[in-house]
């Protein structure tokens, strides 16, 4: 008899928790009884409700939870409703938790961390096992000019930043690299994908002043959120991929980049440092130099990079990789 898992999705925006837990469920919809619970993911089962997860939670089981609203949940079916339920929670965050998400992951029965630093953060750690990609659904584009031509964009060639438009994902950083930048490479357009919450708006108005004093408002354009089903078809088309936060907990963007054969550029942010293969597959930098390391991969190294960025992406950070190893935790769990 299959192991019956649930896994918990509570967000109704796809966030980056979202694509990891999206990945993984899709590698492990055939090995598990596996049922979504919350909101849909993109080629995932469809999803239950908390009450049907409960009701079918009346055997050992596991619930795989990745949020606080999550945690909670699957603690009161545990332990209120004395379910024979064992919670596994994945820890990303490369720092120290407030003290209620401390409590709740107390309560957990393992934690997997996704790096050996945020490891450190907290208790119960049964294995370090790295988020890992799609390398199916993330593939390199057969001709990458016909791919960015389709999008629509100007220009050959198309460098892009992901994430909330907002201090701590460095969008401020990307868009100072990129007025450095894109008058030396006047066939890239930069993108700037994402939103801004209605607290960074000031932040935002401010950013698109700075770039049309540099004259830059053709080639540095906000498109807003991409809908996942059409974020591969963007991420093939890329040159690179451009992360400058401040802090990341983990950070999936330059790995959906690398398994579609595009390199990167990061600050030394969440796993970035791992990802970049020794400056093999992307390169590390400060916010003052990553025009200049931009430059170096666009006109020097694209090539090279473009192929180890694939080849490390499926070699060492495959979602079927991440899928094993958490699987391993799961066999932990099994009653005797």
């Amino acid at each position: 008899m299959r192991q019956r898992v649930f896994v918990t999705n509570f967000n109704r925006n796809f966030t980056g928790v979202s694509a990891t837990a999206a990945n993984v469920v899709r590698q492990q919809a055939d090995r598990y009884d596996l049922h979504l619970v919350g909101q849909p993911l993109p080629g995932c089962p469809p999803p239950i409700t908390v009450k049907q997860a409960r009701a079918l939670s009346n055997q050992p089981c596991i619930w795989h939870v990745r949020r606080n609203t999550e945690m909670r949940a699957a603690i009161w079916a545990r332990d209120v409703l004395r379910l024979p339920v064992k919670i596994v929670f994945t820890s990303a965050a490369q720092r120290r938790h407030s003290a209620f998400p401390r409590w709740l992951i107390s309560r957990m029965d393992a934690v997997i961390a996704t790096t050996d630093k945020a490891a450190g953060f907290v208790p119960h750690v049964r294995a370090t096992v790295p988020h890992g990609v799609d390398t199916d659904l993330f593939s390199p584009a057969p001709d990458r000019a016909d791919a960015w031509a389709a999008l629509g964009y100007t220009g050959s060639q198309g460098i892009a930043t992901v994430g909330r438009i907002r201090p701590e994902k460095g969008t401020d950083r990307f868009v100072s690299a990129m007025i450095d930048l894109l008058p030396d490479l006047p066939d890239a357009t930069a993108l700037v994908i994402g939103r801004a919450a209605r607290e960074h708006q000031t932040f935002l108005k401010d950013l698109k002043s700075q770039i049309a004093a540099a004259g830059l408002g053709d080639r540095i354009l906000f498109p807003g959120e991409v809908p996942p089903a059409s974020l591969p078809a963007l991420m093939r088309a890329l040159s690179l991929v451009v992360q400058l936060p401040r802090y990341e907990g983990y950070g999936m963007a330059p790995l959906e980049g690398m398994a579609s054969g595009v390199p990167f550029v990061g600050t030394d942010a969440g796993y970035y440092t791992a990802f970049s293969k020794n400056g093999a597959a992307g390169l590390i930098a400060t916010p003052e130099t990553a025009a200049q390391a931009a430059r170096t991969v666009l006109t020097v190294r694209f090539e090279e990079m473009a192929k180890a960025a694939r080849a490390t992406a499926c070699t060492d950070f495959s979602a079927k990789a991440e899928a094993d190893g958490i699987g391993k935790v799961y066999e932990t769990l099994k009653p005797s």
